[in-house]
């Protein structure tokens, strides 16, 4: 049976679709239209607490019983685990994909989320602060992540989910109004990712309607 994946057209939807796709996991897209308010629905809400997407859920879970997931890191966690791939078995290895999965979620997704909603304001007076402020800690993560890959192929080492989850906002360089002609090592890892045909058909999928 397929895992239910529940999403939208968004940077976190997008780090599952990929993992799916590289992962070669059955799946089935249940698209949860958040610019309609979706996500809000009872039925949602008993498998995404937090009323935010993707969540999954997996008729074949641990120990053959149906599992749901909620929050982008932990599902590319539990893909991870479920699948053996993309998370190394040596737990030194580990500790780097866990470093750069957490870097990705608590960092480089809540800063450039911030550029997203003031990028969108129309007040002038409105934007300024919030731009400039999220603006320059959003550059300054770039530049974590271009130091981290002047010496490393991907993230931890090898590829990871690290890699997945971190690349779901790369996607959005251009709406950051990040060039990444400015950033060469994230743009080298960047076009290697893409260039994946597992990474291609996760960003192939279709994850709105219409």
């Amino acid at each position: 049976m397929s895992i239910r994946f529940f999403a939208f057209d968004t940077p976190n939807g997008r780090k599952i679709s990929v993992a799916l796709e590289e992962m070669a996991l059955p799946y089935e897209v249940q698209v949860v239209d958040i610019g309609k308010g979706e996500q809000f629905d009872p039925a949602f809400l008993a498998i995404s607490p937090n009323n935010k997407i993707p969540a999954i859920v997996d008729p074949n879970g641990p120990g053959g019983q149906p599992i749901s997931v909620f929050e982008s890191g932990a599902i590319l966690l539990y893909l991870a685990e479920k699948t053996g791939k993309f998370l190394p078995s040596d737990p030194a290895a580990r500790v780097a994909v866990h470093e750069w999965l957490m870097f990705q979620v608590g960092g480089f997704g809540p800063m450039p989320g911030q550029v997203h909603h003031f990028i969108a304001l129309q007040d002038e007076t409105d934007r300024r602060y919030g731009l400039a402020r999220f603006m320059a800690e959003t550059r300054r993560l770039y530049g974590v992540m271009d130091r981290r890959l002047a010496a490393h192929a991907f993230f931890a080492g090898e590829l990871s989910i690290a890699d997945f989850a971190i690349l779901g906002w790369v996607w959005r360089h251009a709406r950051h109004e990040v060039d990444l002609a400015d950033f060469p090592n994230v743009q080298r890892w960047y076009q290697a990712l893409m260039d994946r045909p597992g990474v291609a058909r996760g960003f192939a999928v279709a994850l709105k309607r219409g």
